[in-house]
């Protein structure tokens, strides 16, 4: 296998088959399994008896937990081996948003940009789908005691939660996974299905659209940019560099960046103006006096447009914004203003 030292993290609602599917893959693989240790969280029984009251401490324990967790094993079991781990560090995040309000949500967000920066990314993330009948059904087959008073509406909040975040999800390939009709516990060709699509995946193998009117070159690495590839590719390799670089999420600062790339942008476009400017009474042909001025400075303006793009990836990854989806709407935007 071509990622022989990749980073697997599987997620979905409480009772989809995450850890289930992680050792199913650390055997096929073969692979190291790092699975959560969520029982040693000793305010978990309270906070599904009491969410309001119990929230803080929980979240806060889970992060932390999380965090040491993942530091202490992921770079260095990848030296050795590929890893696949039953949970995903951003969860935390998501549980966070809908358990916390107010100054709690705004310090454990400080805490949360501190740490999360400091974990590596997965090459691949595998989302695992089910619908809440199902996953209920679930819960309850398993029957852990700090899960039974786990309410459906909660179940079916999370899993909203969990929808939204995957639609903007930009850190690394996502494989989706509809488990409603799958038993990976007993079915062993269903096992061998989704081993895989997993499999596929991490050698490359595209699982959604190609970027409209592009042909990818599907051959590169997990998570760099290939020739023609998907905006969102070179997003989430701008998204490496930040963790490798230890770039924090500042948006005042992105700004400035884009507006100092910009500038230089509008200096070299009015070199080229000006270099047209000077050919045209030469030539006597304003479009081939541009394009002799442009082919003189290709290099600068190449460079400069370069820039630019960078901070605008910047920009987008720390707003949480997919810039392949805006870009799409701009251009729905543009052909419905034509209608």
């Amino acid at each position: 296998m071509s990622s022989s030292h990749a980073f697997i993290a599987i997620e979905g609602v409480i009772g989809v088959g995450k850890t289930t599917l992680a050792r199913i893959l650390g055997e096929a693989l073969p692979a190291e399994i790092l699975l959560e240790v969520f029982e040693e969280n000793p305010f978990l029984s309270d906070f599904y008896g009491d969410r309001a009251r119990y929230a803080f401490q929980t979240q806060i324990f889970f992060l932390l937990s999380r965090y040491r967790q993942q530091h202490r094993v992921i770079s260095k079991a990848l030296h050795t081996s590929p890893l696949v781990s039953d949970y995903l560090f951003n969860k935390d995040w998501l549980f966070a948003h809908l358990n916390l309000t107010g100054d709690e949500l705004a310090m454990y967000e400080r805490v949360y940009a501190i740490l999360g920066e400091q974990l590596p990314t997965p090459a691949l993330v595998v989302y695992l789908k089910a619908s809440t009948n199902t996953l209920m059904q679930r819960i309850a087959y398993r029957d852990r005691a700090f899960e039974r008073r786990m309410s459906r509406d909660y179940i079916e909040a999370l899993g909203a939660e969990y929808k939204n975040l995957f639609a903007h999800y930009t850190d690394a390939p996502v494989l989706i996974i509809d488990t409603d009709d799958l038993d990976l516990v007993s079915d062993l060709s269903a096992r061998a299905g989704v081993n895989k699509q997993v499999r596929e995946a991490l050698e490359g193998t595209p699982q959604q659209p190609l970027f409209p009117q592009i042909a990818a070159d599907r051959t590169g690495a997990i998570g760099a940019p290939r020739p023609g590839g998907r905006l969102m590719d070179f997003q989430r390799h701008r998204r490496s560099l930040e963790h490798v670089n230890g770039d924090l999420a500042d948006i005042f600062y992105d700004y400035l960046s884009l507006s100092q790339a910009i500038g230089h942008l509008g200096d070299t476009l009015k070199q080229v103006w000006v270099q047209q400017d000077k050919l045209l009474p030469k030539l006597g042909n304003r479009q081939e006096a541009r394009d002799l001025a442009v082919e003189g400075l290709r290099a600068t303006l190449q460079e400069t447009l370069g820039d630019t793009l960078d901070r605008l990836l910047k920009i987008a990854n720390d707003a949480g914004i997919d810039l392949e989806n805006a870009y799409l709407s701009a251009l729905e935007r543009a052909e419905n203003s034509h209608d």
